[in-house]
């Protein structure tokens, strides 16, 4: 009786301890927030920028969607990738979601989902303060015109200028489209008007001579069919931030009287070369570690990427010298910018597989530095007088022996200069890189223009850099050659 007792206690028991498990589990099941990874643009400001310590990354369109993560529940990773990145790695899967000003079009439409509208921009045309030939766009009939790509704005400019007459020209980011009217190279610009303002009130000598055409609306954005439930929460979370009145408190923060006086407080404490690198020191010192990383690596996968296809070239098989100057050839003729752009957005559209910028950029370099690297591991030992080869064979050396005992070392002395060379070329071709979004010493630079708008002082200062590492390294080749041909 007792036993019978102590097993139904015991069953009572553990019926007990698996409900409370199962309910704990569910529980925290329910509490587990989903997290979404979100691409945005980095140079946009009011929308995109980053705060005045280039700590996080800030503006209308970050802060509208973390606040509706928060009030659907859910979390979000934000990407600054730049606007085309961010776009390229929507369509490949490589990100959930885009909130970077994007402008709703029937184009985009088609490969884009597109939530509630969040935001309604107008577009106006802009010149230089000081141009008083330029009032207007008929003015600008026969001229250049500048747009920045992806806005509501450059859609605007491209439509005026079948009506007016002029020449667009298009520009992946705004101090660029900006400096190219300044310099009078284009007679104005087309921007969208809460971006110009803020321009405008950081001190930038434009001016606006148009009305504003209030035909564009941004859209948060997830891929053609897919994400739905992404793309649901935000439009709730869109119209619970809109009624509890967040969103007014959101815009004003950046658009506001008080915003913009903060902005021009924050403008006049970079106004100089010892403000810029006091208020940015610290981020140019992470781009140019994250260059000097990119670099480093880069070269460590190219030099074993050149030895394989350099030998490969001068071995006694033809087979193995067509393999090595037929991959050599395609990756020295391909521009490094299509490169990284095919390895990024192309191969994961076709294979599904996501490749991370960092990955997609250390690959990018090791083809087209490993190519080069690899020509001149060869040239280097076909330099070598032939007769070194016979003398080591006729001694009775087998080939691989007598490469590695008398014609390698030999070669090694005639490589050695052009390696340190190349590593020179691949520190400078890692700018490249800040098309999908990788944020070295140029991308920081980028984003460092686009809150402030000091775009000479900036490239200045991160030119000095790219100077005074480049220095370093051609005295090192120097010092290497003047040892070897001693």
């Amino acid at each position: 009786m007792k036993s019978k007792i102590m097993l139904v206690v015991m069953s009572l028991a553990l019926l007990v301890s698996g409900i409370f498990m199962t309910s704990h589990q569910e529980i925290a099941k329910a509490e587990e927030k989903k997290v979404y990874q979100i691409g945005t643009d980095v140079t946009y400001p009011p929308f995109e920028f980053a705060n005045s310590s280039n700590t996080e990354y800030i503006g209308i369109d970050i802060d509208i969607i973390k606040a509706v993560a928060k009030a659907e529940n859910f979390e979000v990773r934000i990407l600054p990738l730049g606007f085309s990145a961010a776009v390229q790695a929507l369509d490949t899967g490589q990100v959930d979601g885009v909130i970077a000003g994007t402008t709703i079009t029937p184009d985009r439409e088609k490969k884009m989902d597109f939530g509630t509208p969040y935001f309604n921009t107008g577009a106006v045309f802009v010149t230089a303060q000081n141009n008083d030939s330029i009032k207007s766009m008929e003015d600008a009939r026969g001229k250049r015109v500048a747009v920045k790509t992806g806005t509501a704005a450059a859609n605007y400019g491209i439509e005026q200028a079948k009506k007016y007459d002029f020449t667009v020209v298009t520009f992946d980011d705004t101090n660029s489209m900006y400096q190219d009217v300044l310099t009078g190279n284009s007679a104005g610009l087309f921007e969208d008007m809460p971006v110009i303002t803020y321009a405008i009130n950081q001190g930038t000598p434009l001016k606006v001579s148009s009305e504003a055409n209030t035909t564009g609306q941004y859209g948060f954005s997830v891929k053609k069919g897919q994400n739905k439930e992404l793309l649901d929460a935000f439009n709730k979370g869109l119209e619970k931030i809109k009624q509890s009145g967040e969103y007014d408190q959101i815009v004003s923060r950046y658009l506001g009287k008080d915003a913009l006086e903060l902005q021009k407080q924050q403008k006049e404490s970079e106004s100089t070369f010892g403000g810029l690198l006091k208020v940015n020191g610290t981020a140019l010192l992470d781009g140019l570690k994250e260059t000097l990383t990119l670099t480093i690596m880069a070269i460590f996968f190219a030099t074993i990427f050149g030895i394989v296809f350099g030998l490969m070239g001068v071995v006694p098989s033809k087979i193995l010298n067509g393999i090595s100057t037929t991959v050599i050839y395609i990756f020295r003729g391909l521009p490094l910018l299509v490169l990284a752009l095919f390895i990024y957005t192309g191969i994961p559209s076709l294979t599904g597989v996501k490749i991370p910028a960092v990955v997609a950029g250390i690959i990018t370099l090791m083809f087209n530095e490993g190519a080069y690297t690899a020509a001149f591991i060869a040239g280097g030992i076909k330099s070598v007088d032939n007769g070194q080869m016979e003398a080591a064979r006729s001694l009775g050396l087998p080939f691989s022996k007598a490469m590695r005992r008398v014609v390698l070392p030999q070669g090694i002395k005639l490589i050695i200069p052009s390696f340190i060379n190349q590593f020179i070329i691949t520190l400078k071709d890692t700018s490249i890189l800040s098309i999908i979004g990788l944020v070295e010493l140029t991308q920081t630079g980028k984003i460092i223009i686009a809150r402030n708008l000091e775009g000479f002082k900036v490239w200045a200062i991160i030119a000095l850099i790219y100077l005074v590492i480049i220095t370093l390294l051609t005295w090192a080749s120097q010092y290497v050659e003047r040892r070897l041909s001693k």
